[in-house]
Order: structure tokens, then sequence, then C-alpha cells
């Protein structure tokens, strides 16, 4: 599926000061002294290491590069990814990893040539513009469920099921921002509809 004439776009350790105090007791080697301290040292070194890399310190955050790939075959060097929820119309919030297509050139490809798709995976694409978009199967050899939300998310027209392959144009019939492709009978399946609504963090950090 691909756009038909798309617009243009657009994560311490504690520090210990000593002072030993020798009141007459048993005088210890200043060398069994040093030696003793650097294996404390390491020992707390290591402790901190163990204690970051294994969450302990927990303000770390989730950035593009650690979210799992969707794993298509020739959208990976292309697209970047993110992660997409969609509140069905009986509330149920469903998650999807999406590949991104904001630019012109994206937009034209799609998910042309693809396969096979995943069923948690899908694309967006996203316009500067609220306008009526539309798409067709041109090359694209799988069928699709096309969702079209406006720019707050919410679901205007859902498509289903279409035909691999064709020229007709498939429209929003409203003007909308963003256009979700996913796979044939995933928007039945978890009951996405009219009353749905795309919930997705962009460049800009502000949901939908």
């Amino acid at each position: 599926m691909t756009a038909i004439t798309p617009q243009a776009m657009n994560y311490g350790g504690s520090h210990r000061n000593s002072t030993t105090t020798n009141y007459g007791g048993s005088h210890r080697n200043s060398n069994t002294v040093t030696a003793t301290v650097v294996r404390v040292t390491a020992t707390v070194i290591a402790t901190v290491i163990a204690f970051v890399f294994l969450g302990g310190v927990g303000c770390s955050t989730s950035t593009e590069s650690e979210l799992a790939s969707p794993g298509v075959a020739g959208l990976d060097e292309r697209f970047a990814h993110d992660t997409l929820v969609i509140e069905a119309d009986d509330g149920k919030r469903h998650y999807f990893r999406v590949y991104l297509a904001t630019r012109f050139e994206q937009q034209r490809r799609g998910l042309m040539f693809v396969r096979k798709l995943p069923d948690d995976v899908g694309m967006l694409f996203v316009y500067e513009d609220s306008a009526v978009h539309s798409m067709w199967m041109k090359n694209t050899y799988i069928p699709l469920d096309i969702v079209f939300a406006t720019r707050d998310g919410a679901v205007a027209t859902v498509i289903r099921d279409t035909t691999p392959l064709s020229l007709e144009s498939l429209s929003s019939q409203v003007p909308v921002t963003y256009v979700l492709e996913l796979k044939s009978g995933t928007t039945r399946r978890l009951n996405i509809g009219k009353n749905s609504k795309l919930i997705w963090t962009g460049a800009d950090n502000q949901a939908l």
C-alpha cells in the first residue's frame, strides 16, 4: 500500500573517607592497609557497576534504537520505527510496532513489495497537513486494513481487507493527518473502528 498523492512533510556510588586512630592496639603494616583498601575499593566499584547494569538506578528511558525492530525485509533500512498504541472500541489497548512514513519518498513506497507482515506490525503515514488522503495497492502483495485518523488520533475511517495490486483509490473521505496500515483482519479481530483512537508520541514528544 502506498499513498497516491501525499503531501511532502515532514539513563553512584558512595565515597567513604575514614580515619583510623590507634590507641595502643596492634600496629598494621602500611602495605597491608593499602592492599586492604584496594580490595575494598574494587569490591565497591564492582557492586556499583552491577547495580547500574541490572537496572538498580532505574532512570533510563527507552530510545528508538532500544526498541525491537519489526524485522520486515526491505523496510528496516528505509524507515524509522516506533511503538503505537490503539485504544479499541471496547476500551482495550493494543500495542504495535510501526514503521514511520514521514517523507514523500517513504509514503510513495509504503508497504510495496512486502510479502509478509507480522500481526503486531504496521506502517504509520504521518502528514503535516490535515486533508483527504488516498491510498492504493499498487505493487502491494498482501491484503491490508487501513485506518485513517485525525490530528488528535481519533479514527475517522476504516477500510478492511484491501485487494492486493489493485489501483482503486481508497480515500479517507474526511480530512485526516495519519494513515495506519495493518495486516488484513486486524481491525476486525481487535474491534478497531470509528470509536477507536491512535496513541503515539512523535518527534515533538507530544501524544496524539
